[in-house]
């Protein structure tokens, strides 16, 4: 018993490397998508309600495809496995955008909304199976440090992306350079799934008995636990995405921004992402998740007001820098260590489609609201206030939960309730 104990151990330990060059792989592929999709977009003539749709129609599709997540891991023994196929399909993520310069003008910002679109249907099936499979490959008291260095390593590496692409998409002429990016990260996508199929299971658990699949997505929505993890979720994603496609619209219209400026920008803003991820687990254990979480939604407040003041473009700098610090802690490390405390491992799945599916839906309703304001008649400076203050708000109503919480922290609450 004790040899075996060993072995899943070593197994682990490699699952855990495997985790994270997986993210640094795919980090290195996100930074054309994430810092330079909607640069491109801009440039073949996207309007502001094109950029929205850009940013909510994948996340409003996730939310409608993460409901077969679990129908399609049903088909499967472990998750691991179940992750496999859609992992490969949501990585057309990056080669479907190298089609766009062969259509017509008028037709190329459709097209990348299509693009980033279609491959959100299998992302949404990855995401959920995503989730479990971690949770069947490493030990729950490693999780948190998983998490945490997986931040770190994706950060990294879409800052580093992002200054290759930089550089590349000034040294070669337009349309080429964006065409040559994607293909690249293309192939990043795919040495970050090869990491993915070399994870091996540590945990003989089902992961999800067929008969119960109905009865425990239901019970998500009923525990007391996930519906604090779901009104968290929505609060910090709409209020982040609100102004989420109107920040590089007002960089490059606004300011002036090209690629090479994008590229500085991302760099700051995934370099404090990465450095902040070294002292979140401190920084939650110290003052717990929810509160880690409320104080960096402020932090993004902050960080959108001295955007939308910047005096001049490089200003804005400080405004990246303490962007991405604090969307990491929130997002990245401290919101999904709260939804593993919060939830049962036994009915990981169940919960992770919840999970997603408020994740989708605040995506879509964020850029949508945004979009509305834009085509409303508002400047694109005071919709960056109003999504300061949004964003304002949303700390301030999670500080209050978590301050609720400290006070009922004498009463346990049981994970299934």
């Amino acid at each position: 018993m004790s040899s075996s104990f060993v072995v899943n151990d070593q197994t682990e330990h490699q699952n855990f490397n495997h985790l994270v060059f997986d993210i640094a792989w795919f980090g290195l592929a996100l930074a054309a998508t994430t810092r330079f999709l909607s640069v491109y977009a801009i440039r073949v003539g996207a309007t502001p309600s094109e950029l929205a749709w850009m940013s909510s129609m994948p996340a409003l599709i996730l939310l409608l495809a993460s409901s077969l997540s679990q129908w399609w891991m049903s088909h499967y023994k472990t998750a691991h496995n179940a992750s496999l196929l859609p992992g490969f399909g949501m990585r057309f993520l990056f080669l479907l955008p190298i089609f766009t310069p062969f259509l017509p003008l008028r037709w190329q910002p459709l097209w990348l909304i299509f693009s980033v679109s279609l491959p959100a249907i299998p992302q949404a099936v990855a995401g959920v199976s995503f989730i479990t499979m971690m949770r069947e490959t490493i030990f729950e008291k490693n999780m948190t440090s998983l998490l945490s260095r997986r931040s770190l390593a994706l950060n990294i590496a879409v800052a580093i992306g992002a200054l290759a692409f930089g550089f590349l998409l000034e040294q070669v002429a337009f349309p080429l350079n964006y065409q040559i990016m994607f293909f690249v990260a293309y192939g990043f996508a795919l040495l970050s799934l090869w990491h993915i199929t070399r994870i091996r299971v540590v945990v003989n658990k089902p992961v999800m008995p067929p008969q119960s699949v109905i009865p425990r997505r239901q019970s998500a929505w009923r525990s007391p636990n996930f519906r604090s993890v779901a009104l968290m979720t929505a609060l910090t994603h709409v209020s982040f995405t609100v102004i989420a496609p109107i920040m590089p619209l007002f960089l490059v219209r606004r300011l002036g921004a090209d690629e090479g400026f994008m590229a500085l920008f991302a760099l700051l803003e995934l370099g404090a992402g990465a450095l902040v991820s070294l002292f979140t687990p401190r920084i939650a254990k110290r003052l717990g998740n929810r509160a880690l979480i409320a104080l960096a939604m402020i932090g993004t407040a902050g960080a959108a007001l001295l955007i939308a003041f910047a005096p001049s473009l490089n200003f804005t700098l400080l405004g990246a820098a303490l962007s991405g610090a604090s969307w990491t802690a929130a997002a990245s490390v401290g919101l999904m260590a709260y939804f593993m405390e919060r939830t049962p491992a036994a009915e990981t799945a169940s919960y992770s489609t919840a999970f997603h599916q408020i994740i989708g839906l605040s995506m879509f309703i964020g850029p949508m609201l945004g979009s509305l304001l834009a085509s409303g008649g508002f400047d694109l400076l005071p919709i960056l206030i109003i999504g300061a203050l949004m964003r304002v708000g949303a700390g301030a109503m999670i500080e209050f939960s978590s301050m609720q919480g400290r006070r009922a922290a004498k009463k346990p609450l049981a994970l299934g309730d």
